[in-house]
């Protein structure tokens, strides 16, 4: 117990608290969209879980605990819905030049070949220009941002967050960090796109207040939570098809297998849960990936240690949604945090 109650964000409070990663952004104001991609120093063990009636992915049935790639290179997040999918290209074609990437054939002139998942969210709809023709900017954008990784970035209108909106609110880029009392460290990062509301009806209180450290999102603690049936509050209540998602990467420094990166992933989406409402719905695509840096070893709590780096992702993550929309900034004709009545 007192090993939980001394755990305290990291010096970021970031998800590249975790040793051994690096989080690369870029976004292109006139079309409102953007990218996020996580870079991990070395190959990553990963994993992927999917909740959402509607999503959109890349390379995610690579990460299933029986197949051949153990390992990941980047992770990207993207807005654009299907054409944010080739944000992974411009990701990929990077890597390849600086040698990253799985080796099945050693031999010269054979490229290696980086293994890249992604997810999608839905921002087409925002107000943006989309008169790109046959040349979406998403290749150019994943370019920019994994070129751009470093242990610090931008939350709110940021990244793969930029076109993102939280329910009727602006959305955005969030991320958290929590260092355990005896080292272990968990973070995510995550662009809020969703279906639901992230505060309560009548206010803003944050459904994530009771996760809060200090004051990382206003620190208006717990009070203004109810949840009467059937009200969300600031939900989008009239979706159009596959205008939502919210997708997010948690990450730890303890190693770990494809299999119980993936138990990570699943106890990690109650994060989302407890942070907005409602969440997994039909007209959501909601995914969270797992990764681990193994910067040090599981040790001898097993299945134990699994338990509580789930657990922690879970709070970290709903932390990260509740930051990444405190911190967004609104463009003209669009209602942000602040924008609510106290």
């Amino acid at each position: 117990m007192s090993k939980n109650l001394a755990a305290a964000p990291g010096p970021r409070n970031l998800i590249t608290d975790v040793p051994g990663l690096a989080v690369g952004q870029a976004h292109d104001a006139a079309v409102r969209t953007g990218v996020t991609v996580i870079l991990p120093d070395d190959r990553a063990v990963a994993a992927c879980d999917v909740r959402g009636g509607g999503p959109g992915t890349r390379e995610t049935d690579a990460l299933a605990p029986e197949n051949l790639v153990e390992a990941i290179d980047a992770i990207v997040l993207s807005g654009g819905s299907v054409y944010g999918l080739a944000a992974a290209d411009g990701v990929v074609a990077w890597l390849g030049v600086q040698g990253r990437g799985y080796g099945l054939v050693s031999t010269s002139g054979v490229p290696r070949s980086p293994v890249v998942p992604g997810a999608i969210l839905y921002d087409l709809a925002n107000g943006g220009d989309r008169a790109w023709g046959e040349d979406p900017p998403y290749r150019r954008l994943g370019r920019e941002a994994v070129i751009a990784a470093g242990r610090d970035f931008q939350l709110g209108t940021a990244g793969a967050g930029y076109g993102a909106m939280a329910g009727r609110l602006k959305g955005g880029t969030g991320s958290a960090s929590i260092v355990a009392a005896d080292g272990i460290t968990v973070g995510a990062v995550v662009c809020v796109n969703s279906f639901g509301s992230v505060v309560a009806p009548g206010g803003r209180t944050f459904w994530a207040a009771p996760y809060e450290v200090g004051d990382e999102f206003g620190g208006l603690g717990p009070a203004g939570l109810a949840a009467p049936g059937d009200i969300w509050g600031l939900a989008k209540v009239d979706p159009a098809e596959r205008m939502n998602t919210t997708i997010a990467c948690v990450a730890t420094d303890v190693a770990l297998t494809p299999a119980q990166a993936k138990r990570v992933a699943v106890m990690a989406q109650d994060g989302l849960a407890r942070a907005i409402r409602p969440i997994h719905a039909p007209f959501d695509g909601d995914v969270v990936f797992a990764l681990s840096t193994a910067a040090r070893p599981l040790g001898d709590g097993g299945d134990f240690t699994i338990a509580r780096i789930g657990a922690l992702a879970a709070d970290v993550l709903a932390r990260a949604v509740a930051r990444g929309v405190y911190a967004a900034q609104p463009w003209p004709g669009v209602k942000g945090w602040r924008d609510l009545p106290n």
